[in-house]
């Protein structure tokens, strides 16, 4: 009787302990992907940024290599996906 007591002890601790790294392990906001669509307002190929002044006027800057922002240039158009932020999970 006592081994199944602290069988069971040893099973709910490890259950609250996995609950407890999931939630940790996912950021408060993880916001789905999204297509924004806007104008080249500035870009800096030395360090591989491109900021976007989307249709909604918002301000979004994007990541990419040097190959990939060689052609682009302010006043530009285009259409970029948004990634999810590291630790965000496709569900």
């Amino acid at each position: 009787m006592k081994n199944w007591i602290t069988l069971s002890a040893t099973i709910a601790g490890s259950l609250v302990c996995a609950s407890l790294a999931l939630a940790q392990a996912k950021p408060a906001e993880c916001p789905k992907p999204e297509k924004v669509e806007g104008q080249v307002v500035q870009v800096d190929k030395e360090h591989g940024k491109l900021t976007l002044r989307g249709s909604d006027g918002k301000m979004y800057e994007f990541n990419g290599s040097k190959e990939a922002l060689q052609d682009k240039k302010v006043g530009d158009r285009m259409e970029v996906t948004r990634r999810m932020p590291e630790g965000c999970k496709t569900g």
